[in-house]
């Protein structure tokens, strides 16, 4: 009966550890309980109506939220480890009044500094099989922080490449080039640099899905209000007379679909036209499509 319970607390370390892995470093970033957290979190701020600076924290709110999860499990995981086994495979420095404690509380205090790499020694495993095992929680503590980190400076960079997209679509919409000025080299480069960035964008929605549940800030900055554009954009350079423009008006065209196919597959799920799903988009984060 021991071994079943310490092997239930391994169990649950092992969930966290493949959670963890599909999050951050699995080709297709589909993590389940994180995923979970942060879709829960977005919605209930959505379905509260609560204010747009509020919405902006549900992001950085829930990567805190996923993190302390993970944390949480670990700890709770070796500790059902260690608790059939507490005190007697265990060590106590002399006048420490921790073995008069219940087991289970031991347990938590020996797991919580053991993840967080403190290593008080008032506690220490006895056995062989433990003495082993106990520095791994160590190694998984160290690898639990040193993913957060890697986590935080992937986010980041991927929410500022779609930004930076969402930007220039603004400027454009300043200056609205017609389908004639575009109808040239200039327009073809700037048809082709848009369409790039937009497979970015597409590309960090795979890989970084927990960026879709930031708030981008005003519309200029945000592409849920801007994509729209883009679109406008690929018509007018699909029905230029120069080759060249056709050609990258058709790319950006492509590469929108594709992005729209991306948002309706990971997380708008309606099954509509691509100017539906980035409606659908920009309704999401609280926008409105601007229509061209």
């Amino acid at each position: 009966m021991e071994w079943l319970v310490s092997l239930v607390g391994a169990g649950l370390v092992m969930a966290v550890l493949r959670d963890l892995f599909h999050t951050l470093w699995h080709p297709t970033r589909h993590g389940g309980l994180s995923r979970l957290v942060m879709t829960v979190l977005w919605k209930l701020a959505r379905h509260l109506r609560v204010r747009r600076r509020v919405v902006g924290l549900v992001g950085p709110l829930a990567m805190v939220t996923v993190v302390a999860m993970w944390a949480g499990l670990v700890i709770l995981g070796w500790a059902v480890v260690y608790w059939p086994h507490m005190p007697g495979a265990f060590t106590f420095s002399p006048g420490s009044k921790a073995a008069q404690e219940p087991a289970l509380l031991d347990s938590l205090y020996l797991s919580l500094v053991t993840v967080a790499t403190l290593g008080l020694g008032d506690i220490a495993p006895g056995e062989g099989w433990l003495r082993l095992v106990s520095p791994l929680e160590a190694l998984v503590g160290f690898a639990l922080l040193t993913a957060t980190v890697s986590w935080v400076l992937e986010i980041y960079p991927a929410l500022t490449r779609r930004r930076v997209l969402a930007v220039r679509l603004a400027l454009l919409r300043g200056s609205d080039p017609t389908t004639g000025e575009l109808d040239c080299a200039v327009g073809a480069l700037l048809l082709d640099s848009l369409a790039t960035e937009v497979v970015r964008v597409r590309i960090d929605f795979t890989q970084y899905a927990e960026a879709y549940y930031f708030h981008d800030g005003e519309d200029h900055a945000s592409l849920a209000a801007m994509v729209g554009y883009a679109a406008a954009l690929a018509q007018r350079g699909q029905l230029a007379r120069r080759p060249d423009v056709r050609l990258t008006g058709a790319l950006l065209d492509g590469a929108l679909k594709d992005l729209s196919d991306i948002l309706d597959q990971r997380f708008l799920h309606t099954g509509g036209t691509p100017t539906e799903v980035f409606a659908a988009y920009a309704a999401d984060h609280g926008r409105d499509l601007v229509q061209f």
